[in-house]
């Protein structure tokens, strides 16, 4: 390491760093094996997220531990690995450097940026202390303490308006996260055993808005048109073409109309995260870096930006930010990178197969949309749990998945409902950790 903590340019192997240790960077990483490369992955924190199930988190039915894995464990027999927990702060392009918060940086020959996203709140950043989005563990622990919260909050309250505001739960954005949150938060409501005396969580008001005129635009209208019955069926409130207008201490103003309420989620749109900043590249407007047809920066072909970090176009069509994107972006720079280093002919244009859509709204309740497949309700359902339980990966979160959904199926298990502070962040309105905060801070997942 050199006096102004940097860590020196070594001779032998190139060294590859992958920043973001999400489905993209592990992927790069992974895919890296058998590469005569040393490479560096560095997140700033150590596991990874299995961010599909989050919302599960959330409202208690998942343990954390059953979707995040230690990063280090993950390459414990790929010894040409070395993970780095640490926070990105800057890229000094033309000195091939990543620069870490205190002052460290990193030399590279590759970049792989792998950085995902955060909460977009559409011009107003001021809403986010008051609407938390749910995109990292300590969003999805913040919104589980705010939901118990809220109902030993209003078990307490005498005056009938309060109880009111607490019980009601508005989510902004009927994609798949917000879809999924919602039935969860419905079924959540209905299992809570009879141990509140003042009040009935099942009378819980949840109020599900969106501003474009469906949920779910991804799926086709057939499939989202379902899936919105089955959510109506579950006492969810589905508002289609309503925009929020404002947030604020109060509640929120839908299409002109005031709800007061003490819970608002933020499940609407995402944006990159400072990637572009720290490229000084060109982005589209959710942030996302323009990279061209083999995943690099224009101008810099040591730089490559994958998974939702990424505006990758694809027969025309800009990828969405899902998993899949993120996990085969990653295998292909990755791949990139052995062919530069083993002198061979780099794979052609990043190619996208598209393994179709999938959203659950309840426990027996799913849809999966891959060209004229669609599977809906329980057949759906099964599809989507093997599909989940399979990407989970490592057996013994695998199993941990199995058992917990097991007894949530059997014995309509409410999981965990413990909180720790006196005042359960539920008589003002929601504050959020300071990285969820900042539309600004980095998130280092995919």
């Amino acid at each position: 390491m050199t006096q102004n903590g940097s860590i020196a340019r070594a001779a032998g192997p190139a060294h590859v760093v992958i920043v973001g240790g999400g489905f993209g960077g592990v992927a790069a990483a992974q895919a890296l094996k058998n590469t005569p490369v040393r490479v560096t992955l560095i997140d700033k924190t150590n596991y990874h997220l299995f961010q599909p199930l989050l919302y599960q988190v959330a409202t208690g039915l998942l343990e954390p531990g059953t979707i995040t894995t230690p990063i280090r464990s993950m390459f414990r027999g790929q010894k040409n690995v070395d993970v780095l927990m640490g926070e990105v702060s800057g890229v000094d392009k033309d000195r091939r450097l990543v620069e870490l918060t205190g002052g460290q940086a990193i030399p590279y020959d590759y970049l792989v940026l792998a950085t995902g996203v955060q909460g977009s709140y559409f011009g107003h950043a001021e809403w986010a202390p008051l609407a938390p989005s749910m995109k990292t563990l300590a969003d999805a622990e913040f919104l589980r303490r705010r939901i118990i919260g809220v109902l030993e909050q209003a078990d307490q309250a005498t005056d009938p308006d309060l109880r009111e505001q607490l019980m009601t739960f508005v989510l902004v954005g009927a994609g798949p996260t917000g879809c999924e949150l919602a039935g969860e938060l419905a079924q959540h409501f209905q299992r809570v055993p009879t141990e509140y005396r003042h009040i009935d969580p099942r009378k819980a008001r949840i109020i599900l808005v969106e501003a474009g005129p469906r949920a779910l635009a991804s799926f086709s209208e057939e499939l989202a048109g379902g899936a919105v019955n089955k959510l109506r069926s579950l006492g969810v409130d589905v508002r289609l073409g309503k925009a929020v207008e404002l947030v604020d201490d109060e509640g929120v103003v839908i299409a002109g109309e005031r709800v007061r309420t003490r819970t608002v989620l933020w499940t609407a749109g995402v944006a990159a995260s400072p990637a572009g900043r720290w490229l000084s590249a060109e982005t589209d407007r959710a942030g996302r870096v323009v990279v061209g047809p083999d995943l690099t920066v224009p101008g810099y072909p040591d730089i490559f930006v994958v998974g939702d970090t990424a505006h990758i176009e694809n027969n025309g069509k800009v990828l969405p930010g899902v998993a899949q994107v993120a996990l085969q972006s990653g295998k292909h720079a990755a791949h990139i990178v052995r062919a530069r280093v083993l002198r061979q002919r780099a794979p052609d244009a990043f190619s996208y197969f598209d393994k179709g859509n999938m959203a659950t709204i309840s426990q027996g309740y799913a849809i999966i949309e891959k060209d004229k497949l669609k599977m809906d309700g329980p057949l759906g359902k099964t599809g989507w749990a093997f599909i989940h339980i399979l990407y989970l990966g490592r057996a013994e979160g695998q199993l941990m998945l199995c058992v917990q959904w097991l007894f949530g199926l059997l014995f309509g298990r409410i999981g965990s409902r413990y909180i720790d502070t006196p005042s359960f962040e539920a008589a003002t309105p929601a504050r959020v950790p300071a990285a969820a905060a900042n539309p600004a801070a980095d998130r280092p997942s995919s």
